[in-house]
């Protein structure tokens, strides 16, 4: 009778899938939470610092230098991924988070600091509630995911554009339609992630890391742009 039986495994499969699911989704956002905080730290560094701004934005050269460097190692982690060790994909990370930071102390220069911490609560509002749909939904986001690479397209072919006819009509189309692309972009990565979760955990250590740095990498981004866009709408010019 013993011999013969056999218990359905299903139920137990399904919890344990849930739970490394839900334990990488929090690696990826413990990573998110650190690179965000090395770039707050640094922004309000170099807002305080003369020196520092002197250096960054008075000299067009070290500007644009930190810019496309800032490019360069969000290509190379996206193209390198797989080649690099997990070390070197967490320092380029933090690397970059901090250099970003350097660059986004404009934003501190530029806007008061009450509209500042008000579209940052507002952005993580708004990230936070589709990140929890993305990770609920049964819906496959993938079309949606398409159709907001699509205007992401859209967004730096016109800022480029832009940048040659400093239309204020322009900025503002750009900052509305970024909102509505970050917002979207932030759920459809998060059920990326959490579909992704089910195969890196089986590779090991090491995937699992370079896995969560990427993850990370994504809703960093998605947040950063999400609060830039939102700030251009809502901000308070000093």
């Amino acid at each position: 009778m013993f011999g013969q039986y056999k218990p359905d495994m299903s139920y137990t499969l399904a919890k344990t899938t849930a739970h490394t699911s839900t334990t990488f989704l929090a690696k990826v956002f413990n990573w998110m939470a650190v690179g965000l905080a090395m770039t707050a730290v640094m922004a309000f560094t170099v807002a305080n610092s003369p020196v520092a701004q002197q250096l960054i934005f008075g000299n067009k050269l070290v500007f644009y230098t930190l810019i496309f460097g800032e490019l360069g190692m969000v290509l190379y982690l996206s193209a390198r991924i797989e080649k690099i060790t997990a070390v070197m994909a967490t320092v380029l990370f933090l690397i970059y988070s901090t250099l970003n930071g350097a660059t986004l102390a404009a934003v501190l220069l530029m806007y008061t600091a009450a509209s500042v911490t008000t579209t940052f609560a507002v952005a993580g509002g708004m990230f936070a509630s589709m990140g929890i749909y993305g990770t609920i939904t049964k819906r496959d986001l993938t079309g949606l995911g398409s159709f907001m690479f699509m205007g992401l397209i859209g967004i730096i072919l016109a800022s480029l554009v832009n940048m040659f006819m400093h239309s204020p009509a322009i900025e503002w189309t750009i900052s509305v339609i970024g909102v509505l692309v970050f917002t979207g972009l932030t759920a459809y990565d998060i059920q990326k992630i959490s579909q992704f979760s089910g195969r890196v955990i089986t590779e090991g250590d090491s995937a699992i890391q370079k896995g969560a740095i990427m993850g990370a990498l994504s809703l960093y981004l998605d947040f950063i742009n999400l609060f830039l866009s939102l700030l251009r709408l809502l901000g308070d010019r000093r």
